[in-house]
């Protein structure tokens, strides 16, 4: 068996551990980030909705810096949204903020009915610079 190369953001390793998954994997040039959702510190969902996506794109964010990352080595990403028909406009005023302008990743938003107390979820994959690549 192949030991993962594992990215813990820094402060959060309780949190990740707790819930028994890991935050990201390096392999193959390539770092393959779980779903971040709006947590705060304890895990808790951050309640308000675009606070909410603001908090999950830091907690994004968090892991890409500690694998030696920016948003601009994102190459595909998959977004999780209850309810998009109600949070979609909502959830996509802020995503510039992170993205900036085009051209964007890829991107696959899937409508689901329960994220865990979340309403929005996302999970990357990004291109490791060469220095960072496990």
């Amino acid at each position: 068996m192949v030991k993962r190369d594992v990215v813990f953001p820094p402060g959060r390793q309780a949190l990740y551990e707790r819930n028994r998954y890991s935050p990201a994997i390096r392999a193959n040039g390539l770092l393959f980030v779980s779903g971040q959702v709006g947590s705060r510190e304890d895990g808790s969902p951050e309640p308000e909705l675009e606070a909410q996506v603001r908090r999950a794109f830091d907690n994004l964010q968090a892991i890409l810096a500690a694998a030696g990352c920016t948003f601009d080595d994102v190459i595909d990403v998959t977004v999780f949204l209850v309810d998009p028909a109600a949070t979609f406009e909502r959830i996509w005023k802020v995503v510039p903020e992170y993205w900036g302008e085009a051209p964007h990743p890829t991107l696959t938003a899937v409508g689901v009915t329960w994220l865990y107390g979340f309403q929005f979820e996302i999970k990357v994959i990004a291109k490791l610079p060469e220095s960072a690549e496990g």
